[in-house]
């Protein structure tokens, strides 16, 4: 009788109540949806959707040698995506490349007012970017009184497919505009630099609702660690005695600052555990979207086709893992509310891709030590900017922590310069002999 009970009681309040269960269930599913973990498999499960096919046609088209046999109209798509032209891997000889300009190339004037520009772009294309990720993800919209909590938007998934919808734009244009490198990877290689961007993206939106922006600064900065780490898995690079010396003081000052933070009661300095979790995905998946990206770099190709192929893949993959959940429509509808998270998530996507766009040229012109040292500028402005903006308070342990951050990445900056510069004047001598 009480097993009977059990099984029936179900179906009787189902049957009485309808629209009670119907709410219960709602309910539950809003409560799992606010739970970080359920979203990343339930996008993972979108993503699986588009690779597990894809796997399943490139292992079909490799075993049954398409290469040889294949013909007709959609020949030279298969052959593009799955084969590529790995006979010619598009040698820079195609094209011509001019090289990087050094400091004696043109007037000392002309290369300074090209460093000014490149510094002033990408300060003010990754800065806004910042300000604008941490409030689109950290405060509401729609608020009209003060008692108003207004509307959140949740879904990191939908401002990643748009920063990588605008990239691709951006980066098809400049391919088509100029020329470029004959190209011959295979596409499909991109997907996998694609799938741990886009991850490592949608991390980087989500770790803001459980950590503050600073943190997240700071841990981008640390990422030299787990990239070494990585570095020796996966091309099996070594490194020198000094590599190792900066990322321990970079570890050292990160967990400086992040002890000091978790024992202040201001909210937004707190940082949760899983927000640690996310982004220790962040650093992983990024680690290795750099180090596959450097492996793919053996077909020669430009930093622009990069750009296109990879963010042709996540385009595929968001896009498509929105639609099956019902999340593009309702983020549609939620811009389509508020027309300032419109703007936000516009102006967002624009200093994404034009922010790459000055990293290739600054790179270009003046080599990726400048950057570097431009870049890790733009990080600490950055935990300035948020911490007068948004009120993040940072202990006199926690500003040590990150001037040690600061002072370590400057240090790796110094020394791979030297190391540089040592080599090209050993290199006359060599040949002399």
């Amino acid at each position: 009788m009480p097993s009977f009970s059990w099984r029936v009681w179900p179906a009787l309040v189902l049957l009485l109540f309808p629209s009670t269960v119907a709410a219960e269930e709602s309910s539950l599913l809003e409560g799992w949806h606010d739970v970080w973990l359920f979203r990343f498999l339930v996008n993972m499960l979108g993503y699986s959707t588009i690779i597990i096919p894809g796997y399943l046609l490139i292992s079909y088209f490799k075993r049954t040698n398409y290469l040889e046999t294949g013909s007709g109209i959609c020949y030279p798509v298969i052959r593009t995506c799955v084969f590529g032209n790995e006979a010619k891997t598009g040698l820079l000889d195609d094209v011509s490349v001019a090289p990087r300009n050094e400091g004696d190339s043109g007037s000392s004037v002309r290369q300074a007012i090209k460093l000014i520009f490149c510094a002033a772009g990408l300060q003010a294309s990754y800065l806004t970017w910042g300000v604008l990720q941490e409030r689109v993800m950290t405060r509401s919209y729609g608020a009209t009184t003060p008692e108003d909590q207004g509307e959140k938007f949740k879904d990191s998934q939908f401002l990643v497919f748009m920063n990588r919808i605008l990239a691709l734009t951006v980066s098809g244009l400049w391919c088509v505009l100029f020329k470029q490198p004959r190209h011959g990877a295979p596409m499909y290689k991109y997907s996998f630099a694609s799938l741990s961007n886009i991850l490592s993206s949608w991390c980087q939106y989500e770790a803001l609702k459980y950590i503050s922006f600073p943190t997240q600064v700071l841990a981008k900065a640390s990422k030299v660690i787990p990239v070494m780490l990585m570095g020796k898995i996966v091309s099996r690079k070594s490194y020198e005695y000094w590599e190792y010396f900066t990322a321990v003081l970079i570890s050292v000052g990160v967990s400086m600052f992040l002890l000091s933070s978790t024992t202040s009661k201001h909210p937004s300095t707190v940082t949760t555990f899983s927000g640690i979790i996310i982004l220790v995905g962040y650093i992983v998946f990024d680690s290795f979207t750099s180090n596959w990206q450097d492996n793919l770099f053996k077909y020669k190709m430009s930093s622009v086709q990069m750009m296109f192929g990879v963010n042709l893949f996540s385009c595929l993959f968001t896009v498509g893992s929105l639609l099956e959940q019902g999340a593009f429509f309702d983020s549609l509808a939620f811009m389509t509310r508020h027309s300032e998270f419109a703007f936000h998530a516009v102006l967002l996507s624009v200093c994404s891709a034009c922010g790459q766009l000055f990293i290739f040229y600054t790179i270009n012109q003046f080599g990726a030590a400048v950057f570097t040292i431009i870049m890790t500028l733009r990080q600490a402005i950055a935990i300035l900017l948020s911490c007068f903006l948004y009120g993040h308070a940072v202990t006199i342990v926690g500003g040590f922590g990150v001037a040690v951050v600061f002072l370590a990445l400057f240090l790796r900056v110094y020394a791979r310069s030297r190391m540089k510069s040592g080599r090209r004047s050993a290199q006359p001598i060599a040949q002399k002999v």
